[in-house]
């Protein structure tokens, strides 16, 4: 194993009880480096109690102390031998039961902003089935009049860093392919920075659909009748009767 258990509470703790640097903490919790900063700023792990690594022996004390001296040392797990391979995950993504109703607006979002996922991508994102998100693609699921779109991240279905990954994934898969991205696509190509920097619209998908219904205002817009008279432009009654026979 590489990573200490219960690594949030492990961050918790590190955050609240040494001067390590949160990319220091995010590399040895297996966590992204701003998610350290959001439990820094009280916006993440809220009310999550601090795991002591050192009490629990996945960490010496001497490994703290060479890491607040070395901004750029990476601490060192305590070696475990009978932690060996428990890294691996069997079987699906876990996605606890208070979540679950929450898969469908994740998966929309990744339909609708991130085209170029696979269903196999976006199933192990999100932790839910191809069936399902076939329904939704092709907008055939029972709900999906009701649903909209929110980002996995911010729902807690995954980490930012996981859905880069699979985003850096796909693009390099398409480029192996030989084809040519959109320039939709490559917009959408953001950094984790530029991405959480964004406002909230873009990230629950109300920008997108603001932009359709405005896309459908302009297309219905109202012809300028400020000229009317050009329309009743009809000739005189007198005129008819001189070209009468």
């Amino acid at each position: 194993m590489t990573k200490p258990l219960m690594a949030k509470a492990t961050a918790v703790w590190l955050v609240d009880n040494t001067t390590l640097s949160f990319k220091q903490i995010a590399d040895f919790c297996g966590l992204h480096e701003l998610e350290v900063q959001g439990i820094a700023d009280g916006d993440v792990a809220t009310g999550v109690k601090g795991f002591d690594p050192i009490a629990n022996n996945q960490l010496e004390q001497v490994e703290i102390d060479r890491g607040e001296a070395d901004p750029t040392y990476r601490l060192k797990l305590k070696y475990n031998a009978a932690a060996v391979g428990e890294e691996k995950r069997r079987g699906p993504r876990y996605t606890p039961l208070s979540k679950r109703q929450d898969r469908p607006a994740a998966i929309l979002w990744l339909v609708k902003f991130h085209p170029e996922l696979s269903d196999g991508a976006i199933g192990k994102l999100v932790g839910t089935t191809k069936p399902t998100i076939q329904s939704i693609r092709e907008r055939t699921h029972w709900n999906i009049g009701q649903i909209q779109p929110i980002d996995p991240v911010a729902l807690g279905l995954c980490r930012q860093s996981e859905l880069d990954a699979a985003v850096q994934a796909a693009a390099r898969k398409k480029a192996a392919e030989g084809k040519v991205m959109s320039d939709d696509e490559r917009r959408k190509l953001v950094s984790t920075e530029q991405s959480l920097a964004m406002s909230d619209a873009p990230r629950t998908g109300l920008a997108g659909l603001g932009a359709d219904e405005n896309e459908d205002e302009d297309k219905a817009a109202p012809t300028d009748f400020s000229n009317a008279d050009s329309f009743f432009n009809l000739p005189d009654s007198d005129d008819e009767d001189d070209d009468r026979p």
